[in-house]
């Protein structure tokens, strides 16, 4: 799906269900509800579901996604939640496929999630913005079946290789255990190296 899709999905407001009254993802629920609050960053964060969740356990959050729907949709439920969430609209990839225009701090977050968005250019940066000994957690859809890998799908087992020298902490392949999500997926929390 491209941006202007998104940016119609989020202005439709069809699908509010999924996209504003969604729960918060039980993946990252777990995960930062063993850390000590910090700095969270949460990429391709949509509306705003975990970002919300997380200013609302004390975490310090920034949020970024591509679609200026998504991200006026977010702000004002943090205003109306009266929770403080820096949130920014950054084109996640250009016209040119997959390169990344993303500008984020490096060494900056104690947690970094991506949730159910793929970009496999996007692992690069989103771990340079993880602090020594802090985590990255990130979930994607797999292939199924005879299905090949495309841009929205890893196949099994890909998911791992983004994070070799990293502490794997979980890591998951098959049916999510998130309602808002059907098809297969791979989860990963992995801990950057404090050296």
């Amino acid at each position: 799906m491209d941006i202007r899709s998104w940016e119609e999905r989020y202005r439709s407001r069809d699908r509010k269900a999924e996209d504003v009254d969604a729960e918060p993802t039980p993946l990252l629920v777990g995960t930062a509800r063993n850390l000590n609050p910090g700095r969270a960053l949460d990429l391709a964060s949509g509306t705003g579901r975990n970002a919300l969740w997380l200013a609302r356990h004390g975490w310090q959050v920034t949020a970024i996604d591509g679609a200026h729907s998504a991200i006026e949709i977010l702000r004002d439920r943090a205003q109306r939640a009266k929770l403080a969430v820096e949130a920014e609209v950054q084109n996640l990839q250009s016209s040119d496929l997959q390169i990344p225009n993303l500008r984020l701090e490096t060494r900056a977050f104690d947690l970094v999630a991506i949730c159910y968005y793929l970009q496999r250019s996007l692992f690069a940066p989103a771990k340079e913005a993880v602090k020594p000994g802090g985590v990255l957690l990130a979930i994607v859809h797999t292939t199924e079946g005879d299905e090949k890998p495309t841009e929205s799908r890893l196949c099994p087992g890909e998911l791992r290789l983004y994070f070799q020298g990293w502490e794997i902490q979980h890591y998951y392949e098959g049916k999510p255990a998130d309602p808002a999500h059907k098809r297969a997926v791979a989860e990963i929390v992995a801990q950057r190296p404090t050296n």
